[in-house]
C-alpha cells in the first residue's frame, strides 16, 4: 500500500502474535442507536484497520457505530502495515476492514491500468475480491485520498492555476515542484505525471531538474505553503493539512491518478449472517467526504486529539448516536 500519514498510538495497540492479532478493545466509546434500536443485537464483530490515522478513525468510528447497533465489536484498530489487516481478515481473524479501491487494484492484484472512473475502478475490485476471497467491498463513500497537487492559495492565485494542465502551461520557472523520494520513483508517479501533461522531466522545455525538490512527505506541506523552494507540491487530498495550511489542490484535469475511494471491505460469510450490515456502513459511507475527511484528520495530526474521541464526536454530531 502507498498510504501515510502519521501513525496512531493508542491504549492497547494492536500488536502481531503468532496467529493473528491480539485485541485493542475498549479504546473506542459505548454508545447506542437513537431509540435504543439494535439491529446486530447478538453479532459478535471483529473490526481492524490500519494503522495510520484515517484508517484508525474509520475503524474507530465502525466500532463505535456497529456496538451502538448492538453487537459485540472486538476492536483491531491500528494494525502495523497494510499487510497484518488485510492478512487477519483473510484469515478470518477480522471481519470489516477499509480499505481503498487504488489498493486493491495495484497493490493486490497487481494490476497496471489506469481506471480514472470511480465508479468502474471500485466495480472491478468487487467483482474479483468476492471471486477470489470473497470479500465483499461495499459501495464506496463519497471521498477519494489520492495523489494531487497543491499550491498554496496566494501562490495559486497570483498564477491563475486550478489544475494541472494550466500548471503545465506556465513559464518554466514556474514549473517547481516538491516530491517525496517514493513518489518520484514510482512507476505511477512524478515522472509519468510529467509525461501526461507534457513537460518532461529534465528537459529545457519541461520541468529541468533543478525545478525538482525532493524531501520528506511531511516537509511537503510546509514547503508548499510557503512556497519555497517549490510552487507545487505533492500532497494527499484527504490529509489535514491540506486545509490547515490553507493548500489549494489543483485538479488532476487529464485524470492520471488512480482513485483511491475509501470503502468498507466485509467478510462474505459475515455479511452473510448479518445482512444488517449493509445499510449500517453505508450510513457512515454516505456522509464521508473530501472536506470531511481533512477535518477529521486534522483532528488528530494537528490538534492531537484521541481517534476515538473524534469518532464519537463525529458520530454524535451526526445523530447517529446518542
Amino acid at each position: 500500500m502507498r498510504r501515510r500519514l502519521v501513525p496512531v498510538l493508542v491504549a492497547g495497540l494492536t500488536l502481531l502474535t503468532g496467529c493473528g492479532l491480539v485485541s485493542s478493545s475498549g479504546t473506542f466509546h459505548d454508545a447506542s442507536l437513537p431509540g435504543g434500536d439494535r439491529p446486530l443485537d447478538g453479532a459478535d464483530i471483529v473490526v481492524t484497520s490500519k494503522s495510520f490515522t484515517e484508517g484508525v478513525l474509520l475503524g474507530k468510528i465502525t466500532a463505535t457505530y456497529l456496538a451502538a447497533a448492538g453487537a459485540s465489536v472486538t476492536d483491531l484498530t491500528g494494525a502495523p502495515g497494510s499487510a497484518s489487516s488485510r492478512q487477519a481478515q483473510l484469515n478470518g481473524d477480522a471481519d470489516v476492514l477499509w480499505e481503498y479501491t487504488g489498493t486493491g487494484w495495484v497493490n493486490y492484484h497487481n494490476e497496471t491500468e489506469t481506471i480514472a472512473d470511480p465508479q468502474e475502478l471500485w466495480q472491478r475490485v468487487h467483482d474479483v475480491e468476492k471471486r477470489d476471497y470473497d470479500l465483499e467491498w461495499l459501495p464506496p463513500a463519497n471521498f477519494n485520498d489520492t495523489y494531487a497537487f497543491a499550491a498554496s492559495a496566494p501562490t495559486a492565485q497570483r498564477l491563475g492555476v486550478r489544475s494541472l494542465t494550466e500548471a503545465a502551461a506556465l513559464p518554466v520557472a514556474e514549473r517547481t515542484f516538491c516530491v517525496d523520494d517514493e513518489f518520484f520513483s514510482r512507476s505511477d508517479g512524478f515522472l509519468p505525471m510529467l509525461e501526461k501533461y507534457g513537460i518532461p522531466y529534465n528537459d529545457p522545455n519541461g520541468v529541468p531538474s533543478g525545478n525538482v525538490t525532493r524531501m520528506d512527505a511531511g516537509v511537503v506541506y510546509t514547503a508548499t505553503a510557503k512556497s519555497q523552494p517549490c510552487n507545487f507540491g505533492m500532497v494527499y487530498t484527504t490529509d489535514g493539512r491540506v486545509k490547515n495550511l490553507n493548500l489549494t489542490v489543483l485538479d488532476d484535469d487529464k485524470k492520471f491518478f488512480l482513485p483511491y475511494s475509501g470503502t468498507a471491505v466485509v467478510r462474505g460469510v459475515v455479511i452473510e449472517q448479518h445482512p444488517e450490515l449493509r445499510p449500517l456502513l453505508g450510513t457512515i459511507s454516505e456522509r464521508l467526504t473530501d472536506e470531511l475527511m481533512q477535518d477529521l484528520n486534522g483532528r488528530v495530526d494537528i490538534d492531537g486529539e484521541d481517534p476515538a474521541d473524534v469518532a464519537y464526536d463525529w458520530l454524535k454530531s451526526e445523530r447517529l448516536i446518542e
